[in-house]
């Protein structure tokens, strides 16, 4: 375990912590590499054509890992099948196996399922007791060094090993002044992580190929774990809340901690855990990773839009409605764009609803539009680069508007197309 130093990070200036740069298939996290956006199925991975359809979805809309639970023989047996699918629809997206409970056989009596996977995760208070601990563990990390695997030691405070908590608490009541309880909760987290990691190297684990994470489901909790395992290790940091919650309150607490970390310079890849509504689209999670890290102005990964709130002066719903369609309209174009037009995800856009703040904010836009507020003469000015361009008016103008940031996008991004 090493201490770690600060580097600028190049893209904007800020400071980042040097962590130990981890190859997972053809994906690197840590040192100067991105912050990669990760995500997790939702099937039963015994069903190879469903959980490959949504490995493909996940990969499809950004996510840069893929985690796929390994919990019985028949989803291990699966695995195989699942990566040759995912990478016959042309995605060499890494897959990581999530391992609780039963690893350390599944990994050994399905080496087909070792082999394939690209990474796995290991939880450390769920690879057994006692005895039985450390020789799970090892043959867990066996396997790994075996396949030439890296592994994710990921302590949950849900499933927390309760012997180290236990004797943690026990030693801590002796003390003239205990500390409080979440404190030595948190301290065993870290003692978790860094005593497995280092378990993992006694067993052969090389240490560039080792990343930690201390999942909690407090903001305040996430905050003090990973500012101590960023001060004290030098491994590669997977941030996220666990069980994040449903809709606002999970999006919520999950940007107010990932986007503390990662403007402090903490974190080489990240998951957004959102609970999905029934039958939800599960590409949820990977949107709100990318607007992070949009937001945080980390990483750029599709044009964004700015529109106003609505007031009393924008009684009509237009300016919503347009603000739907060229959000739609970018998400949809993006596949193609991304391919065709480099650059072209920095793209700012602004869809305003009346003459308050509308000139100004299209101003400040790539292209901007200022839809007329309640009262005000039913003329849309457009504005490019700054500059007021046309003025559009009736029923197709948001067809038109759309044609026009179509134009822009053309012939602002299409001078050298990617192969």
């Amino acid at each position: 375990m090493a201490v770690i130093t600060m580097s600028p990070r190049a893209s904007d200036g800020r400071s980042r912590r040097k962590a130990t740069p981890v190859a997972i298939g053809g994906v690197t996290i840590g040192g100067d590499h991105p912050v990669a956006v990760q995500s997790m199925t939702n099937t039963d991975t015994a069903d190879a054509p469903g959980t490959a359809a949504q490995v493909i979805a996940l990969a499809q809309a950004g996510s840069e890992l893929v985690r796929i639970t390994v919990n019985t023989p028949e989803s291990a047996a699966a695995v195989p099948e699942i990566k040759r699918r995912v990478r016959d629809a042309g995605l060499a997206t890494p897959i990581v196996g999530d391992f609780h409970f039963s690893g350390h056989l599944l990994l050994h009596d399905f080496p087909a399922c070792a082999e394939a996977l690209d990474k796995y995760r290991i939880n450390p208070g769920n690879v057994g007791a006692g005895a039985r601990h450390d020789s799970h563990f090892q043959r867990i990390i066996e396997a790994a060094v075996a396949n030439g695997k890296p592994v994710r030691i990921g302590v949950n405070w849900g499933s927390l090993d309760r012997e180290l908590l236990t004797s943690l608490m026990d030693e801590n009541a002796r003390r003239p002044k205990p500390l409080p309880d979440r404190e030595v909760t948190l301290d065993a987290m870290f003692q978790s992580a860094v005593r497995s990691a280092a378990l993992a190297e006694e067993f052969g684990q090389p240490h560039d190929a080792i990343v930690l994470s201390a999942k909690v489901s407090g903001v305040r909790d996430l905050l003090d774990i990973y500012r101590r395992l960023a001060a004290e290790t030098d491994y590669a940091l997977h941030l996220g809340l666990t069980e994040a919650g449903m809709g606002m309150k999970g999006l919520v607490a999950s940007t107010a901690g990932l986007s503390t970390l990662l403007l402090e310079g903490i974190g080489d890849t990240i998951r957004v855990s959102l609970t999905p509504t029934p039958d939800g689209d599960r590409r949820e999670e990977v949107y709100a990773c990318q607007q992070i890290l949009q937001s945080c102005e980390i990483r750029s990964f599709q044009p964004q839009v700015t529109s106003c709130p609505g007031c009393g002066r924008t009684t009509s719903s237009f300016f919503q409605e347009l603000a739907l369609r060229v959000n739609d309209r970018l998400r949809e174009r993006m596949p193609e764009w991304r391919k065709r037009y480099p650059g072209v995800e920095e793209l700012r856009v602004a869809v305003m609803g009346c003459v308050v703040n509308g000139p100004g904010e299209s101003r400040h836009a790539h292209i901007g539009i200022s839809l007329p507020g309640s009262g005000e003469n039913p003329k849309a000015p457009v504005f490019v680069d700054g500059t007021l361009t046309t003025t559009l008016q009736g029923p197709r103008l948001a067809e038109e508007f759309l044609a026009l940031v179509e134009e822009y996008v053309v012939s602002h991004y299409g001078a050298a197309p990617r192969a």
